[in-house]
């Protein structure tokens, strides 16, 4: 992986690959583009980040595959799913040899952005709560 902080955007991030990995890495933030439409691209870490509220998901390229990062919620929730791919705690990696499994990322990212819809409005309850009791 190449960890450039100096990175501005995710079509810089990507044009740091070798030819032949640029378009995995392009169709993996596609599947995520439409998975959140409403979620903002930007770069964490080094690396293409997407937040709606809070960060939704990463993905990242290295050697010989391309992770994508939807925390630890993303990866219990789809486990069973998940059990051909090599999978740490916030972390799947998806071989560059295969085909990026489309269906599966894009019910990450929705399950991501449901994850986090609901978070953000039990703050905005809990915070309505408090104004209250001022």
């Amino acid at each position: 992986m190449r960890m450039n902080t100096n990175i501005g955007s995710a079509d810089e991030y990507i044009a740091g690959f070798p030819e032949d990995v640029q378009p995995i890495l392009r169709k993996l933030r596609s599947i995520i583009q439409k998975a959140a439409p409403k979620a903002t691209e930007s770069i964490s870490y080094g690396m293409p980040v997407y937040v709606q509220g809070k960060n939704l998901v990463y993905f990242g390229g290295f050697k010989n595959h391309v992770s994508f990062f939807p925390t630890p919620s993303g990866i219990t929730a789809f486990a069973k799913e998940l059990s051909t791919y090599t999978v740490s705690k916030g972390t799947i990696q998806f071989p560059l040899n295969k085909p990026l499994p489309s269906k599966l990322i894009a019910d990450i990212v929705k399950f991501r952005v449901k994850e986090m819809e609901a978070i953000l409005e039990e703050k905005k309850k809990t915070s309505g709560t408090k104004a209250k009791k001022k």
